[in-house]
Order: structure tokens, then C-alpha cells, then sequence
């Protein structure tokens, strides 16, 4: 079944927002709304009379085969919207072996949550997902696998079903999402979703769990999914109490349901949400952006040093990935990358490229000739106007941000020294041969260069023992030269 036509939600939005005018502002203002045209998924709303503009999308457990959606789901709307934060719970049709019916579901509740973000209080960039066994496997694919439009900007995940492997997770809940595709071991790893967290996409993450739950593995399933974060370098946090069992979520009846409420809140607390009109920055690139060799990169990666330098008047994103080329015929092509599509769904103001560090090894460079055009076919994907001003030689017409209206403004980066060749990596190569193909193509498209290759020249103290990486030393270096060309 198709999810709910647009005519048919634009006609449920419009009787709603009539119906809250009538009424006026009370404590907590409850509505449902179907997602899917035969009212077979709906979503619960509940609204604070105070917004905080947080929201969290509410996912209930019940093994994929029905749905706890009351002390794992409505019973959490009071303590929430006390916070102010608004809640929504999605009760999904079950899978019956067809994942794309709960996985579609909870998509379309968060497609209705942030378009509908201005009218309800909303913060669009801060809303999160919070999930209970079977519904927490549910939050943590809608977190690692949706879209970066539907993707949260955090999850919280109870006692959650994270492996699809029945013999170390629960068994119904994994036969009951694959169903015959239990028989198929790519998609058991694919769906075990410890496996599909990827280093800065993948949101912030908040695991609950009791020792002695014996019903789903917390050492098998929430520690894996922990710990896959963590190895990424992506902010997570896990509380494990020593007793409770399984299935409580909201309920008082937990031992530490106190403790954890204040744990819970702490957490929500601490997370900081972008403003809504800051500069969105989106910082593409390879292992140097990435962050490769630095320790909690997320916290200490260039970008990251970035954010600290340029303030919250800022929002900058980490795009870079580990080994990948320019070139559309390297090994590793960034295009090809979730990463990539991630950059433009985030719809930047500003575009940092640094990229060109791999293209140099020879295994890669005997495609230097396709270098510019698919340099070129970088910038005109995020600047299709550019395309059009590069055919008749003139330059865009600038706004006051120095970018065409709508459009980014970007930056290229020069690659920093390769101080050592490791992994065949060839300074020569990117000093005499990559360099001036970004130069030149800087100059046909009106693009502003920042030259790391002879900025960051002195700079060969600050890196890993690989010479080709910098240390956090060295992330902070190369933000601070970025974040004076962003403040010229």
C-alpha cells in the first residue's frame, strides 16, 4: 500500500491547523493523522504548549509482529512535552516479510514532521527518533540506510534489536522483517545495522539497555551497535542498568525509571541543535577531511575545528571519506558515495572541495586526463548555473554572502603536501599536474582557491607518522587557514 497521497495529507494539514485556530493553545494538543491512504499506518501528535523546537519521532517494539505502542510509545507524550518537546508516534503496518511497509512508514511521518516544522514549533534540524526492541532496529535503519532528508538528527534506542542474525538476536523480529530474505546472508548483514553505520552521517545515538535482558542480547545487539559507533568516531552514549528485563520503555514499573528519565534528560539537555538560518558548510573531501588517525574525529577532524572557529552562526558538516578520488575511474570514487548525495540534500551555503590526495597515486592517475572534467562535473552538480555562465566566459552575479542567489558559494581546495609517499601518493603529481587543473578551472567558474599545498607548507610537525595526515595539531591548522578565507 502506497503512502498517503499529498492532496489527501495537504487536506488533513489544512483541517488541522483550522481545528488547533478554533480551539487555542492548550497543555498538550493531541491529534492522529494517517500515513498511508487506508488509515492502516497513522501518527499520533502530541504538542507542547511551550516548544522547545525539538521533536521526536516515537517507534514502538512488539518483535515486528504488533505494536506495544502504549508504555512504548504514548506513555513517554507527558514527560516529553513537559521538556517541550514534541512527540509523534508512528504506529507502522508490520513488515509480514515486506520491510518496506514499516521502513515507509516511519519515513513518511518524518516527511510530515519537518514540512510541517514552521506550523508546529519545529526546529527541522533537530528532530530525533526514539525506538523500543523490534522499533529500535526500526529507528537505528531509518538512521543508517533512509535518506538524508528523512535520516533523524539523533536516535534513542531502548534495549534495541540491532543484529538480524536469529542467532544472536531475537528470532521473530528477524524473521519477521526479512522474511525470505532471512535465507540471504548479504541482507542479514546489510539490515544488522552495527554493519551499516557510516563515520559523521550516521546521527548521534542514546542506548538504553537492562544486564540482565534475556530476551534480546544486549552484548549481541545494543554494545555491537555502541561500538560501531564508536570505532567511527560518532557521538554515542550507552546506559546499561543492572536490572529491569526487557519491554519497559516509559513504564514506572522499571527499578531505575528515575535514573533513567534523568540520564535520558541529561542527554537531550546536552545536544545543541544548529540555528535555523546559520551557514550551512558542507565539507567534501578524502581521509584528511574525514578525519583519518584522529581520535573522535567528529570532535576534532578539521571540520569540527572549523565549527569551533567560525561559531554558531555556522553549521558545518563533515562529507569526507576515507580513500576516495576526484576521478570518476579511481578506485574510490567520492561521487559514487552516500556522502556525496548526503552533501546536496544538505543544501549548502558554502562548499569547502578538497580533494585530489589519492587521484595522485599512478594506479589512479592514468586517468589524470578525465581530472577536470570531473572536477567540473562536481561543481556544475552543485552549481548547475555555473554550466551555463562557463559557456558564454562570464562570471555569476554575486550577493552580498558572495554567492549566487540560491546557490552555493564554493571553495577549492589545493591537496596539503604529501610530506611522505605512502601508498604511492605523489607530491609531484599533485604540485605540477592537479594543482594547475584546479587553478584553471577555479578561474573558468569564478571559484575562490584556498591554497593548503603552500599555507599548510610548513606545517610537516603536525601530522601522523604516515606523513600524509594530520594530526589534530594539524586539523586545527588547517582550520584556522579556511576559517580566515570563510571570515574575508
Amino acid at each position: 500500500m502506497a503512502n498517503v497521497s499529498k492532496k489527501s495529507l495537504f487536506r488533513q494539514l489544512t483541517t488541522l491547523a483550522l481545528l488547533l485556530l478554533a480551539t487555542g493553545a492548550q497543555a498538550q494538543r493531541q491529534f492522529t493523522l494517517n500515513l498511508t491512504d487506508d488509515g492502516k499506518a497513522q501518527m499520533v501528535c502530541f504538542l507542547p504548549e511551550k516548544p522547545s523546537g525539538k521533536a521526536i519521532v516515537g517507534v514502538p517494539g512488539g518483535g515486528y509482529s504488533m505494536l506495544s505502542n502504549t508504555h512504548e510509545g504514548t506513555l513517554a507524550s507527558g514527560w516529553l512535552n513537559e521538556r517541550g518537546i514534541a512527540y509523534f508516534v508512528v504506529n507502522y503496518r508490520l513488515p509480514e516479510g515486506d520491510r518496506t511497509k514499516p521502513i515507509g512508514d516511519v519515513e513518511q511521518g518524518f516527511r510530515i514532521v519537518r514540512d510541517s516544522a514552521q506550523a508546529w514549533g519545529i526546529n527541522p534540524n533537530d528532530v530525533g527518533i526514539m525506538g523500543f526492541s523490534a522499533g529500535g532496529h526500526l529507528a537505528s535503519v531509518i538512521s543508517t540506510h533512509s535518506a538524508y532528508e528523512v535520516r533523524p538528527n539523533f536516535s534513542i534506542l531502548f534495549y534495541p534489536v540491532i543484529s538480524m542474525d536469529e542467532r544472536v538476536s531475537h528470532v521473530w523480529s528477524c524473521r519477521n522483517f526479512l522474511g525470505e530474505g532471512q535465507k540471504d546472508p548479504k541482507l542479514v548483514r546489510d539490515f544488522s545495522t552495527n554493519n551499516a553505520v557510516r563515520r559523521h552521517l550516521t546521527p548521534p545515538a542514546c542506548i538504553i539497555m537492562s544486564s540482565d535482558d534475556n530476551l534480546v542480547p544486549p552484548v549481541t545487539n545494543g554494545l555491537t551497535y555502541y561500538t560501531a559507533m564508536r570505532n567511527a568516531g560518532n557521538e554515542c552514549a550507552m546506559f546499561i542498568y543492572p536490572t529491569g528485563g526487557h519491554g519497559y520503555g516509559f513504564g514506572n514499573w522499571f527499578p531505575y525509571h528515575d535514573e533513567m528519565l534523568a540520564n535520558l534528560g541529561k542527554w537531550l539537555d546536552a545536544r545543541q541543535s544548529p540555528k535555523q538560518d546559520a551557514v550551512r558548510v558542507a565539507c567534501i573531501g578524502n581521509s584528511i577531511t574525514d578525519g583519518h588517525g584522529i581520535d573522535l574525529a567528529t570532535v576534532n577532524g578539521y571540520p569540527a575545528q572549523l565549527q569551533k572557529l567560525l561559531g554558531d552562526g555556522y553549521w558545518v558538516k563533515n562529507f569526507g571519506v576515507s580513500a576516495r578520488t576526484m576521478l570518476n575511474k579511481g578506485d574510490n570514487p567520492y561521487m559514487n558515495e552516500m556522502a556525496w548525495r548526503d552533501a546536496l540534500a544538505f543544501k549548502p551555503d558554502v562548499v569547502i572541495i578538497k580533494l585530489g590526495t589519492n587521484d595522485s597515486k599512478p594506479e589512479n592517475w592514468q586517468y589524470g586526463a578525465e581530472f577536470r572534467q570531473d572536477l567540473e562535473q562536481m561543481i556544475t552538480t552543485l552549481r548547475p548555473d555555473l554550466a551555463e555562465t562557463a559557456k558564454k566566459g562570464k562570471k555569476s552575479k554575486k550577493t552580498k554572502q558572495g554567492s549566487t542567489e540560491g546557490t552555493p558559494k564554493i571553495y577549492l581546495c589545493t591537496p596539503i603536501p604529501a610530506f611522505k609517499p605512502t601508498w604511492n601518493i605523489n607530491d609531484s603529481v599533485i604540485a605540477n599536474a592537479i594543482i594547475p587543473i584546479q587553478q584553471e578551472v577555479a578561474k573558468k567558474y569564478g571559484l575562490q582557491m584556498i591554497d593548503l599545498h603552500t599555507l599548510y607548507a610548513g606545517d610537516g610537525n603536525k601530522m601522523l607518522s604516515d606523513g600524509i595526515h594530520p594530526d589534530a595539531r594539524g586539523a586545527r591548522r588547517m582550520a584556522e587557514i579556511i576559517a580566515g578565507e570563510l571570515k574575508k
